[in-house]
C-alpha cells in the first residue's frame, strides 16, 4: 500500500510550487473524486448524511477507501497548517479561536488515521502486511504528536513522536529510507528535542536516547512487530543509557580550548565531535599507510573529516541558535560555553581545510618546484626505467598558478580564524596566527618569483623572492621560540613544524644567492651586448685602446675604400693667421678737425643744383 511514500509524494509535489492553501484545494478536489468513485458522494441540492467509519470489509473490497481515509486526514492536517502559516508572523503565539480551530483540525486528522490503523490490524480481513499496519502506526502516531504539540501536552507529545521515530527507523533497515530521512530530519527530531526541554529532559541526552525511553514498551504486539524488522533497535546497555551517546560510547564530554575546558551538555554536538574524532583516526591511518601516493588521493582522505567537523560547527550553532530563540542573554554561562565550543570546532575545521591545501601543494607545502601533484600514479620499476621527460615551460607555469590558488585559499582561512568569537582578544593565537600567514605568504611569493624565473624576468624574480625570505625569517623568528606539540607523523592541518620551516627558511637563502647571481649575470650580459651592437660598425682601427673580450673582428679592421672626412685642427694655425689677415677694428671717436675737414670736403664735392652739374 506504501502509505509513507503516498503522503510524502504528495505534500512535495503541492508544496513545491505553492503552500498550505494549494494543497488543501489539491486534496478537496481529489477527496471529492475519490468519493464519486466510491459512489457515497453526496449529490448536489441533497441533504448531507453522516458516512460510516472505514471497516476492515471495505478496505479488502476496494483499496479506494484507504486513500479516502488517508484525504481525508491529510485534508484537515493541511487545513490546520495553512492557519498556523498564515499567523506565524504574529509577533504573539497563537491564541483564541484560531488556536483552537487549529488543535480541533489536527485531531480531525489525527482521528481519520487512527481509524485506518484499526481497520488495517484486521490483517486475515484487509490481507494488509506487517509493513502496512506499521506504516499507518506511525502516520497516526505523528499526526497526533502534532495534535498533542499544540495542545502543549509534552509528555503524550513526547510518546506520539518517539513511536514514529522507532517505526520509521525500523522500517528504514528493509525499505528506501530516503523518505523516512526527510520525515525525521524536518518534522520527527525538531519536535521530539522541543518536547524533551519542555519536559526537563537533559539536552545531554541523544534523541535516539529520548526516543527510546518514551517509546510505550507496553504495547507487545507493537513491540514484537519492531522486533522483526530490527530485534537491536529497542535494546540499550546501560552503558550507553548512562552517558546518553548511542552509537557513540567514546563520545567526549568535554572540549578544551586554549587552556579553558568547557563541559559540552548537547549530545548532537557530541556525537558529531566523536565522529570527528573517529575520522581522524582513520585519516591518519590511511596517510601512513603506503597505499597512498598520489596528493590527490591523500588530500581526498580529508573529505570524511572535514564533513564530520562541518556537522560539529553546525550543530553548535544551532544549539545557540535554539537558546537565543528561546530568550536566553549572552551572559548566560550556557551561551558562554557554546561560545567557546564554537571557536574551538570551527578552528578545528578551518585547520583540516588548511592542512588539505598543503597536501594538494606537495612535498615540503610545494616548496621545492618540481613537488606539484602528478596526474598517474607510477610505480617504482616504471620510474627507474623511465627516463625523465621534460615538461613545457607552459605547463610549469600552469601548475604554479594552481600553487598560488591553494595558498591563496589557506591565507583566506586564516584570516577566517581572526574572526571567530574571542580570538581578537587572545594576543599569542594572533601573533602564531600572523606567523603561519607569513609562513605561507612566503611561499606565495616564492611559487610566484619562479614564474617570473621561467620567463626570463630576472630582476623580477630576485625582488620577490627577497621579500619571501623577508616573511620566511619574521615567521622564522616565532616559531623558533614557540616550541609546536604536534608530531611530525601527525596529518597536517595549521601547525606548522620546526623541520618545515626551517627547510623553507634554508631554501630560500639559496634561492636569494642564486637569483642575485643570474641577475649579475643577466647585466653583464645587457652591456656586452649592447657594447657589440654599438661597436659593430666602427673599424677596429678607430678602437685600439678597447680590449676585443670575444676576439677582434679581423673583417672590419679599417674602412675602404675611405671617405673625406674632416680632420682636426689644432687653435695654434688660427693664431698664426692672426699675423697675416686684417680683421675689421673698431672706429675711434670723431675729433673737431676731422669734422671739418668732412665738411670741406662735402662742399668741393657739390656741383649744380642738388649736387648735379658739372
Amino acid at each position: 500500500m506504501d502509505i509513507t511514500n503516498f503522503i510524502v509524494t504528495a505534500r512535495n509535489q503541492a508544496l513545491l510550487y505553492g503552500d498550505y492553501s494549494t494543497y488543501h484545494r489539491q486534496l478537496v478536489k481529489k477527496l471529492h473524486n475519490c468519493r464519486k468513485r466510491l459512489n457515497i458522494a453526496t449529490r448536489n441540492r441533497s441533504k448531507f448524511s453522516k458516512k460510516d467509519p472505514i471497516s476492515a470489509e471495505k478496505l479488502s473490497e476496494n483499496h479506494e477507501f484507504l486513500h479516502l481515509q488517508l484525504f481525508t486526514a491529510e485534508r484537515a492536517w493541511a487545513h490546520a497548517m495553512r492557519f498556523k502559516a498564515v499567523h506565524s508572523s504574529d509577533t504573539k503565539r497563537i491564541t483564541g479561536r484560531t488556536r483552537s480551530h487549529i488543535i480541533s483540525r489536527l485531531d480531525k486528522a489525527a482521528r481519520a488515521a487512527e481509524q485506518l490503523v484499526v481497520a488495517l490490524s484486521d490483517t486475515s480481513t484487509t490481507g494488509a502486511s506487517d509493513t502496512d499496519v506499521l506504516e499507518a502506526r506511525a502516520y497516526a502516531s505523528m499526526i497526533r504528536g502534532a495534535t498533542q504539540f499544540e495542545k502543549q501536552s509534552w509528555e503524550p507529545c513526547l510518546r506520539s513522536y518517539a513511536t514514529a521515530r522507532i517505526i520509521y527507523i525500523a522500517l528504514s533497515t528493509s525499505m528506501s529510507g530516503d523518505i523516512f530521512k526527510d520525515l525525521l530530519s524536518d518534522t520527527i527530531d525538531p519536535s521530539i528535542r522541543f518536547a524533551a526541554y519542555q519536559s526537563k529532559v537533559p539536552r545531554t541526552l541523544a534523541i535516539a536516547t529520548i526516543a527510546r525511553k518514551a517509546f510505550p514498551s507496553s504495547d507487545s504486539d507493537l513491540v514484537a512487530q519492531i522486533n522483526k524488522l530490527d530485534s537491536e533497535l529497542l535494546n540499550q546497555s546501560e552503558s550507553d543509557a548512562q552517558k546518553g551517546q548511542v552509537g557513540a560510547p567514546n563520545a567526549p564530554q568535554t572540549i578544551t580550548w586554549r587552556s579553558r575546558e568547557v563541559k559540552i551538555e548537547d549530545a548532537a554536538i557530541a556525537l558529531a565531535l566523536a565522529s570527528t574524532d573517529t575520522a581522524t583516526a582513520r585519516l591518519a591511518e590511511k596517510l601512513a599507510s603506503s597505499d597512498v601516493i598520489l596528493p590527490k588521493e591523500m588530500a581526498a582522505a580529508y573529505d570524511e573529516v572535514l564533513i564530520a567537523s562541518q556537522d560539529a560547527a553546525d550543530a553548535t550553532k544551532h544549539a545557540i541558535d535554539e537558546l537565543k530563540e528561546e530568550g536566553v542573554s549572552q551572559n548566560d554561562p550556557r551561551i558562554q560555553s557554546l561560545q567557546i565550543t564554537r571557536t574551538a570546532v570551527n578552528y578545528h575545521m578551518i585547520s583540516w581545510r588548511i592542512g588539505r591545501n598543503r597536501v594538494l601543494s606537495g612535498e615540503h607545502d610545494g616548496a621545492l618546484l618540481d613537488s606539484a601533484p602528478t596526474t598517474t600514479r607510477k610505480s617504482k620499476k616504471d620510474a627507474s626505467s623511465r627516463k625523465p621527460k621534460i615538461e613545457p615551460t607552459g605547463r610549469k607555469i600552469s601548475r604554479l598558478k594552481d600553487k598560488v590558488v591553494l595558498y591563496d585559499s589557506t591565507l583566506q582561512s586564516i584570516d577566517s580564524i581572526k574572526e571567530l568569537p574571542g580570538v581578537a582578544a587572545d594576543e599569542e593565537l594572533l601573533e602564531q596566527l600572523n606567523a603561519t600567514a607569513k609562513y605561507f605568504q612566503a611561499l606565495k611569493c616564492l611559487t610566484i618569483a619562479r614564474s617570473h624565473s621561467l620567463t626570463s624576468q630576472s630582476l623580477n624574480a630576485l625582488v620577490l623572492t627577497k621579500h619571501a625570505f623577508d616573511e620566511c625569517e619574521q615567521a622564522t623568528a616565532f616559531f623558533s621560540s614557540h616550541d609546536n606539540s604536534s608530531s611530525d607523523t601527525s596529518p597536517h592541518n595549521i601547525e606548522i613544524r620546526q623541520a618545515e620551516i626551517q627547510f623553507l627558511h634554508e631554501l630560500l637563502k639559496g634561492e636569494v644567492q642564486r637569483c642575485r647571481a643570474i641577475v649579475e649575470i643577466d647585466n653583464i650580459q645587457q652591456k656586452a651586448a649592447n657594447a657589440t651592437s654599438s661597436n659593430a660598425k666602427v673599424p677596429l682601427i678607430q678602437r685600439l685602446f678597447e680590449y676585443p673580450s670575444g676576439g677582434a673582428d679581423l673583417e672590419n679592421l679599417v674602412v675602404y675604400p675611405p671617405k673625406v672626412e674632416a680632420i682636426p685642427v689644432k687653435p695654434l694655425f688660427f693664431d698664426v693667421a692672426w699675423n697675416y689677415i686684417d680683421y675689421p677694428r673698431k672706429a675711434p671717436a670723431p675729433t673737431l678737425e676731422s669734422e671739418q675737414r668732412s665738411e670741406q670736403t662735402a662742399q668741393s664735392q657739390k656741383r649744380g643744383w642738388f649736387g648735379f652739374g658739372r
